[in-house]
C-alpha cells in the first residue's frame, strides 16, 4: 500500500495544520479531520493486515503518529485513542465483541474512546465489583477525551483483588455515567471530559478482558512509547517553523536531540524501566523547542492565533498527557540539571 508516514505528512500539512489556529480557538476538531483520518485508512493502523488494517510496523506508527500530532494536536490525541480498543479486539478471545466492532473500528466507521487511566494507580480510581449478570462501576475516569465524537467507549474498572475489567459501553451520560466537561489550557478540541462512575452497569456480555493489574499495567509498555511520538512531532512542526523564520542551526540541533530520543524510546520496548526517562526527554525537548520558537518569531507570538504561542501550550499539555509518577519524576530531574 502506499507510504503511510508520506500519506500522513500529506495530510498533516494540507488539511490539519492550515487549521489547526482555528480549531485551537474554537476549541472543536471539524468532523471532516476525523473522516479524512478514516478516508486515508489510519483508523485501521494498529491493526494487522488480516483483520483489514494497514499492518504497520514500529517505524510506520511512529511516522504518522509523529506527522499528525505536528500538524494538529487535537486532531491526533483524539485519534489516538480509538487503537487502544482495536488492538484490545484483536487479541480478546471475545469473538462476539470482536465480530461486532472490529472491521467497523478499522474502517473508521465506528471510532473508540478509552477510559482506563483510573486502574493504574493504587488505590484505583475507577472502581469494578462484580454482581449477577455483570459489574458495577463507582468512581471516576478523569480524563477521557473524544467525548461527543466518539461512538464506542473502552471503559475500564479494578476489582478487590486486583483484576481490571475492560468493558466496551455506548458514551451516554445517565444510569450512573456522569459528564463533566474540562476546560483545558490547550487542545481543548480534545473534547476531555470526567466521568464520575455511580453503581454503573455493564453486562457481562460487554466485558472485553479480565486481566491481573500488574499484566495490564505491564500491557502498557507500547502505549508508553507511543505517548512519545506527540512531542516529538510537535518538536519537528517546531524545527521547520524555525527553519522558516531563518534558524537553521537551532533547527538542526533540536532535530538532532529527536533522533537520540526516538532511539531511546525504540529501546525502551525491550528495557522498560529505561522508558519513563525516554519519555520524560521527549516532552522536555517538545517544551524547549516551543519556546525556542517563540524566541525566534518573537512578540507576534503572543497574539492569538499564531503558532509558536499554541506550540507553547500544546507542549504544556503534553508535559502531563499520558504521564506517570515515573515520568514526572524525570521530567523535575531534568529540571534540575
Amino acid at each position: 500500500m502506499p507510504n503511510l508516514v508520506a500519506r500522513a505528512r500529506a495530510l498533516a500539512d494540507d488539511v490539519l495544520f492550515p487549521a489547526a489556529a482555528e480549531v485551537d480557538l474554537r476549541g472543536e476538531v471539524p468532523r471532516s479531520h476525523f473522516d479524512a483520518l478514516a478516508e486515508a485508512g489510519f483508523y485501521g493502523l494498529a491493526a494487522p493486515v488480516e483483520a483489514g488494517g494497514a499492518g504497520a510496523d514500529l517505524g510506520q506508527l511512529v511516522g504518522v503518529v509523529e506527522a499528525l500530532a505536528g500538524g494538529c494536536l487535537s486532531t491526533a490525541f483524539t485519534w489516538l485513542q480509538h487503537h487502544a480498543l482495536v488492538v484490545a479486539l484483536v487479541g480478546s478471545a471475545d469473538s462476539a465483541l470482536r465480530d461486532e466492532y472490529l472491521a467497523d473500528l478499522v474502517k473508521g466507521t465506528v471510532r473508540a474512546g478509552v477510559a482506563y487511566a483510573g486502574v493504574l494507580p493504587t488505590p484505583p480510581r475507577t472502581r469494578a465489583r462484580r454482581v449477577t449478570g455483570g459489574f458495577r462501576f463507582d468512581g471516576e475516569a478523569p480524563f477521557v477525551s473524544g467525548w461527543g465524537s466518539t461512538d464506542v467507549l473502552m471503559l475500564s474498572g479494578r476489582t478487590p483483588d486486583d483484576t481490571v475489567v475492560s468493558t466496551v459501553v455506548a458514551p451516554v451520560a445517565g444510569h450512573g455515567l456522569d459528564v463533566t466537561p474540562l476546560h483545558l489550557i490547550a487542545a481543548q478540541g480534545t473534547a476531555t471530559v470526567r466521568l464520575g462512575l455511580d453503581d454503573y452497569f455493564v453486562p457481562g456480555a460487554r466485558v472485553l478482558s479480565e486481566v491481573p493489574h500488574a499484566d495490564f499495567v505491564a500491557a502498557r509498555t507500547f502505549a508508553i512509547r507511543l505517548s512519545g511520538c506527540a512531542p516529538l512531532g510537535l518538536a519537528e512542526r517546531c524545527a521547520r517553523l524555525l527553519d522558516d523564520l531563518g534558524q537553521p542551526a537551532t533547527a538542526t540541533s533540536l532535530r538532532a536531540e529527536q533522533a537520540q530520543i526516538r532511539i531511546r524510546l525504540d529501546a525502551g520496548l525491550t528495557d522498560p524501566p529505561s522508558l519513563p526517562a525516554a519519555r520524560a526527554a521527549a516532552g522536555e525537548l517538545a517544551y524547549r523547542s516551543a519556546g525556542a520558537l517563540v524566541a525566534a518569531t518573537g512578540s507576534r507570538a503572543v497574539l492569538a492565533g499564531e503558532p509558536a504561542g499554541r506550540l507553547v501550550r500544546e507542549a504544556t499539555f503534553l508535559l502531563v498527557a499520558a504521564s506517570r509518577l515515573e515520568i514526572r519524576d524525570g521530567l523535575l530531574a531534568l529540571a534540575r540539571r
